[in-house]
């Protein structure tokens, strides 16, 4: 069966929302930051702090280029879209879904942009970050719902929904 990935900014809800849609579209739910540590055996700041940028980058694409997941829901680090590779694996048996927010409510929830683990290139700001990977949700994107105003229960229904049109 179809494996629903969800991709976005930092703070958009894909892990806590994928777990919630995954139980409700019985579904596995796998999240590839956790996968990612799993294989590196430290969490990602500390990867990002110890090894940098371009490992951080490389183990990423390896973990995701390397999971089986069927019938299931996948939330992914929000640097995935920079490896076209990664992002072609995940494409293959998925209908990928954009958890859209904007640049002030991804500030407005994301408190510990420092220390949460978020690939942010050399001499990149925050802002120029978000509007490249912005460009790169969209192209990948099979759906993209809006969720700066939802709860977590609006945006997993919308995903739920989202998945059901598609099936």
């Amino acid at each position: 069966m179809k494996n629903v990935v969800l991709i976005g900014m930092p703070g958009c809800g894909k892990s806590t929302c994928g777990v919630l849609a995954a139980k409700a579209l019985c579904k596995h739910f796998v999240d590839t930051d956790l996968v990612i540590q799993q294989n590196e055996k430290m969490p990602l700041q500390a990867i990002l702090d110890k090894k940098g940028n371009d490992y951080f980058s490389a183990a990423e694409e390896s973990a995701v280029c390397l999971l089986q997941a069927d019938n299931a829901v996948v939330a992914t680090g929000g640097s995935v879209v920079y490896s076209e590779k990664a992002m072609a694996h995940l494409k293959q048996n998925a209908v990928v879904i954009y958890l859209s927010i904007s640049f002030q409510t991804m500030l407005e929830r994301i408190t510990n942009m420092g220390s949460r683990g978020i690939l942010l290139p050399k001499g990149e700001s925050v802002a120029s970050m978000f509007e490249k990977r912005r460009v790169l949700y969209e192209k990948y994107a099979d759906v993209t719902l809006r969720c700066d105003k939802n709860n977590i229960e609006t945006t997993v229904c919308e995903i739920v929904n989202a998945v059901r049109e598609r099936e």
